[in-house]
C-alpha cells in the first residue's frame, strides 16, 4: 500500500504536501485551508467576515512575484504583509477557501462555516511548522486534532467516519526521526483535502471557477 493511499504521487510535493497547495503558497507559508460541504463559495467567504464588495473572480497569474507573494496575493497585486488572500472555488458538494495567511484561524470560523446543518474542516500549518485540524458539524465543533500528540494508530478508531476515512486516505509520509505511527506534518493538510475530495494539481485549479478578496 503506497503511504498516502487517497493522493497519487502527482498531487503530493517532496514533503507530502497537496501540491497544489505548495503551488499557491509563498516559500514558508503561514497558512490554512477550509473545507465545507453544502455552501456556495462567496457565501463561505462572507461567513469568514471577506466585504462581499471586494469578491471578484480569479484568474491566477502564471508565477509568483517574488518568494513572500502567494499565487492569490499575486492576482490581487497585495505586497507580502499587507494583507491576506482568501481564494475559494468548489469541486462536487464542497467549498474550500485557502486562506495564504492564516488571518482566519479561528475556531469560530469553522463553526460558522459548519451551520444549518454543514460539515467543515480547517487544517492550519504555521510558519513554525505548527500543524492541526478542527471538524465540526452543525455548528458544533467535534474534534481538535494537534498534529504534533497525533498518533495514528491510537486515535484514528476513535474519530467520526467521515473523519477517519479522510486520515486514512492521507496515510502519512514517514520522516527521519520519526517514531513508528507519529504523523508527519502535513498529515492535517492532506485530511482535509481528502475530506472535500480535493486531490488536484494546480492545472486542475486553473480549470474551475474561482473567487479571490483581500482581507484583513
Amino acid at each position: 500500500m503506497m503511504p498516502t493511499p487517497g493522493f497519487p504521487p502527482s498531487t503530493l510535493d517532496s514533503e507530502g504536501t497537496p501540491i497544489w497547495i505548495t503551488d499557491l503558497a509563498a516559500d514558508d507559508p503561514n497558512h490554512l485551508l477550509h473545507v465545507a460541504r453544502g455552501i456556495e463559495p462567496a457565501q463561505a467567504l462572507q461567513v469568514l467576515g471577506a466585504d462581499p464588495g471586494l469578491i471578484r473572480p480569479c484568474e491566477l497569474p502564471d508565477s509568483k512575484p517574488d518568494e513572500w507573494a502567494s499565487l492569490p496575493a499575486a492576482a490581487l497585486g497585495i505586497e507580502a504583509g499587507t494583507s491576506a488572500a482568501l481564494l475559494a472555488g468548489r469541486i462536487g458538494e464542497w467549498t474550500f477557501v485557502y486562506d495564504d495567511s492564516g488571518y482566519t484561524d479561528d475556531d469560530a470560523a469553522t463553526k460558522a462555516l459548519s451551520a444549518e446543518g454543514r460539515t467543515a474542516a480547517t487544517s492550519v500549518f504555521t510558519i513554525n511548522a505548527d500543524a492541526s485540524l478542527s471538524y465540526a458539524v452543525d455548528g458544533e465543533r467535534i474534534e481538535w486534532i494537534n498534529v504534533d500528540d497525533l498518533h495514528l494508530d491510537e486515535d484514528l478508531p476513535g474519530m467520526p467516519a467521515e473523519l477517519r476515512a479522510a486520515f486514512e486516505a492521507a496515510g502519512n509520509v514517514p520522516m527521519e526521526d520519526f517514531e513508528p505511527g507519529e504523523a508527519d506534518y502535513d498529515v492535517a493538510m492532506r485530511a482535509a483535502c481528502a475530506l472535500a475530495g480535493l486531490v488536484l494539481t494546480l492545472d486542475d485549479l486553473r480549470r474551475i471557477p474561482l473567487l479571490v478578496v483581500p482581507f484583513g
